[in-house]
């Protein structure tokens, strides 16, 4: 018997494996959110509640606030390429029962949470698995390309994803097996494309680290390490407590973003949907910038100057009244998100060994999301009972407020969300005069350095 040519089966690895991953992915995402399209308007015509919608996002993201410490344990403890392929397959499953139940007519509203909490739970596994894997697939220096790749994996499908679903549901088929039921074909399809592309790269397993093994323990205890890593280096708390505050403000300001647009417009759908379509190009030229680029050398400088110009560009968003400026300022907020993202990402998977990368990134973007229930909250109870009533009437809030923001509809939601672009712009203006924070790349060593 001949000896097997190794240099024919080896996988791909390195940038070549990493962008065939990618590729996969991209594709999948796309087709998902062509299925997300689709199940909103359906989901809408059923029962014509914004209520019923919303709810879907909470079934999505609290499988990922009760389980994400686990599930960062568990990509560190197992094979990543079979926690990837696992969250995509999970996918697979929720969305085949779906099509099942729509083609045969037996499709009712609540099966869409039930999909949500299944995708809730595959993406719980899926973006601690893909962040770690990035540290072993690539090479350091390629970090930053890779992440601004993996940015376009969240922009560039937010733009043709609609475009997409909409011609798709415009054919005219007869039949059970319709418009919809076929963009859930497809994506099907490219669920299997997506698990074929991790089949045919090598995804190394991190050499296990002498912290990895003091970590050691039941999965709970591992769990609770990511939190525990953090805390203990202030520097990479510091940098936590950057994204907590400024998600935080983010998202309020995001919460009134679109009711303040169409109150300012008269409900122009045509105008709130320029804009949001400029945010996702700007998103795309970002991501492509980034994936080119890398960011800056010192990593840091992209975060915190990321989050102060964002906030910046956020606070005008509330100020201006114009489509052409509405449309400038969405895609500059938009274009600068990659840069502050994907150098974090950079910046954690340097300074955190590989084989504990899986838990304490669950446990750094708990950190940052915690926000996410509570914001809208906040942003929804000040627009309607505070800002709006108030900006309206003879009060002294319209006197010093009112020459800039006017006193009509949406000027109170306007106002509001200036302040939470001007509080997003202090998080990194702050960030940057805390030297535990500035400095966090020369305080922290390097993963490899300590090896």
């Amino acid at each position: 018997m001949q000896p097997i040519d190794q240099t024919k089966t080896k996988r791909l690895s390195g940038m070549s494996g990493f962008t065939i991953v990618w590729l996969g992915q991209i594709i999948s995402v796309l087709a998902s959110m062509m299925t997300n399209f689709g199940m909103t308007l359906w989901m809408y015509k059923q029962t014509e509640s914004a209520t019923a919608m919303g709810l879907m996002q909470v079934a999505f993201i609290t499988p990922f606030l009760l389980l994400s410490p686990i599930a960062g344990a568990m990509v560190d403890r197992y094979n990543r390429k079979l926690m990837m392929m696992l969250s995509d397959l999970g996918a697979v499953l929720s969305t085949t029962a779906i099509l099942i139940l729509y083609t045969t007519g037996y499709l009712e509203f609540w099966h869409l949470y039930v999909a949500a909490v299944i995708n809730g739970l595959g993406n719980t596994f899926q973006w601690p698995a893909y962040s770690a894997a990035i540290s072993t697939i690539v090479p350091k220096k390629q970090y930053g390309r890779a992440n601004g790749m993996m940015s376009l994996v969240e922009a560039g499908p937010g733009v043709l994803a609609p475009m997409l679903a909409g011609a798709i549901l415009a054919l005219t088929i007869q039949g059970p097996f319709d418009s919809f039921a076929l963009i859930m074909l497809i994506d099907l399809i490219t669920f299997f494309l997506a698990i074929t592309a991790l089949l045919i790269v090598h995804v190394p397993q991190p050499d296990q680290t002498l912290e990895g093994q003091d970590a050691e323990g039941n999965l709970w205890k591992e769990g609770m390490y990511g939190f525990k890593y953090i805390f203990e280096r202030p520097s990479l708390l510091g940098l936590q407590m950057v994204f907590f505050f400024g998600n935080l403000f983010a998202t309020i300001g995001f919460t009134v973003f679109a009711p303040m647009i169409l109150a300012r417009t008269d409900q122009n759908s045509l105008i709130f949907g320029s804009v949001q379509t400029a945010g996702a190009v700007g998103g795309i030229i970002g991501g492509i910038v980034m994936s080119a680029w890398g960011g800056f050398k010192r990593r840091v400088d992209g975060v915190i100057l990321g989050w102060f110009l964002g906030g910046i560009s956020f606070a005008f968003l509330g100020v201006i009244t114009d489509l052409p400026l509405w449309i400038v300022f969405m895609a500059l907020f938009s274009m600068i998100i990659p840069l502050v993202n994907t150098s974090n990402q950079a910046l954690w998977q340097a300074k955190v060994a590989p084989d504990l990368q899986g838990r304490v990134f669950s446990a750094r973007r708990l950190i940052a999301w915690f926000t996410q229930p509570i914001a809208p909250i906040i942003a929804g109870t000040l627009a309607d009972f505070v800002m709006e009533p108030a900006i309206q009437t003879s009060s002294g809030l319209a006197s010093v407020f009112g020459p800039v923001f006017g006193t009509g509809p949406g000027a109170g939601m306007g106002l509001l969300m200036s302040i939470a672009g001007v509080g997003t712009a202090l998080v990194g203006l702050i960030g940057y005069f805390l030297p535990t924070i500035r400095n966090a790349e020369d305080i922290l060593p390097d993963h490899d350095e300590l090896e």
